[in-house]
């Protein structure tokens, strides 16, 4: 399967293939990276309010001397945000130095009390959405495109059941962000997602930090045949998924550059990598943290009976 380049969003923009992530990125070293990274070649670059580093990804914007609309920005909105969504908005493109987004995202179908300490029930997800898909219609100008992030097949159905009945105001998505990798392949949802035109974004394709699967045997023997490093292979295998898009992230110039190195995957390369989940199940962002329980991911539901 030949990996792509970009993929085309409902928005009919082009969305870059290899994006560069910065969660846990920290200030003072996240605008170095993305000022590298955009003096380097990648064309989009993603952050959150929540990652609480947004004006320093503006300050790597401005360093890097590169023109606005040369790339692609996303940005999210924070769990404690849902009843202020153009508030929020307004923020962060303050923060960012932008007058517009590409793409912006819920970041989690889960309304928290400020700091993300505890979840607030009285609060509807959907009802966030339908703000949002508000302020996409009245501002063109500010949003791009709108999407959504941890996002299961249940709590999407739920979206576009709604969006079906009141088609006026509530937009279908045109993104999900989700956790991806071979740990946590999340097929239901890719699948689910592709058959209804919703790209995907693939978040901590590695693992996250210190990933096992950097030294997992399948991906040591697939990196060797291709010469490349394993971070490669795991990154080059949501490239190489259709309607997939990946965030690579690092604050290490020599890795920024490397991450950028996308190879092509046979079928067979790839259903072997994913083999991996049947003896290496995790997830490197668990949703259980919001309080929310198991946003109704099938690995996850252990988490509703807490």
């Amino acid at each position: 399967m030949p990996a792509s380049t970009s993929v085309k969003l409902n928005t009919g923009a082009e969305m870059p293939t290899v994006g560069l992530g910065t969660w846990k990125s920290k200030p003072g070293a996240v605008e170095h990276a993305v000022e590298f990274a955009l003096k380097n070649g990648y064309k989009s670059i993603d952050t959150a309010a929540a990652y609480q580093n947004e004006a320093e990804v503006g300050l790597g914007i401005k360093n890097s001397g590169v023109a606005r609309e040369s790339f692609f920005l996303t940005t999210k909105l924070d769990n404690p945000d849902h009843l202020i969504a153009e508030e929020a908005l307004e923020k962060s493109l303050k923060n960012l130095g932008t007058t517009y987004l590409d793409l912006w995202l819920m970041h989690w179908p889960a309304p928290m009390t400020a700091g993300s300490v505890d979840p607030v029930k009285t609060i509807d997800w959907l009802d966030t959405w339908k703000s949002m898909s508000k302020l996409y219609k009245a501002h063109p100008e500010k949003l791009r495109a709108i999407g959504v992030s941890n996002f299961s097949v249940k709590y999407l159905e739920r979206l576009l059941e709604a969006q079906k009945q009141d088609p006026e105001n509530i937009l279908i998505p045109a993104v999900n962000q989700i956790e991806l990798h071979p740990s946590c392949p999340q097929q239901d949802v890719v699948d689910f997602c592709r058959e209804r035109g919703i790209v995907v974004t693939a978040y901590s394709p590695l693992g996250s930090d210190n990933s096992p699967l950097l030294e997992n045997e399948i991906v040591k023997k697939i990196a060797a045949k291709h010469n490349v490093q394993p971070a490669n292979v795991l990154i080059s295998l949501q490239a190489n998924r259709p309607g997939v898009v990946v965030l690579p992230k690092s604050v290490t110039n020599s890795r920024i550059l490397s991450n950028a190195t996308i190879i092509d995957l046979t079928q067979e390369e790839i259903d072997e990598l994913h083999t991996i989940d049947k003896t290496q199940h995790f997830r490197a962002c668990h949703p259980s943290w919001t309080g929310w329980g198991s946003l109704g991911f099938p690995d996850c539901l252990d988490a509703d009976k807490e």
